[in-house]
């Protein structure tokens, strides 16, 4: 058991992002309002961003901004995860947007934000 704890605790952004897309994930599962649906989305997406960079993390090395005659690929981290992450917050930051929008539009509509309630209301509308 102490193993475990230790590589909790060296690993802790690896263990945060777990926690974060664990909150996310229950957040998004367990409740029935649409906003509180949306925010445990963000942890979910926060998370995974939050790992990736932490894998893309190297101690010790530096940016990869080559410059000057020692271009030695061993002394840089990997750039690729940082282009992800950066590409993810955009289309995260797009999806989060419309799905406020689309959230307005049916409380608008409905006047509630509880998914299940919207449900019922859309069903009979429709007979």
């Amino acid at each position: 058991m102490p193993g475990l704890v230790q590589h909790l605790f060296t690993n802790y952004y690896e263990t945060a992002a777990v926690v974060l897309f664990g909150i996310g994930f229950t957040t998004l599962l367990m409740h029935r309002n649409l906003l509180k649906k949306i925010i445990g989305f963000n942890f979910m997406d926060s998370a995974i961003y939050l790992y990736l960079a932490s894998k893309g993390y190297i101690a010790g090395r530096l940016a990869p901004i080559v410059s000057g005659e020692n271009a030695d690929p061993a002394r840089y981290i990997n750039p690729i995860p940082t282009g992800l992450v950066l590409t993810g917050i955009v289309v995260s930051v797009s999806v989060t947007a419309f799905l406020l929008a689309l959230t307005c539009r049916l409380y608008d509509r409905f006047h509630t934000l509880d998914i299940d309630e919207i449900t019922r209301l859309a069903r009979k509308e429709q007979v």
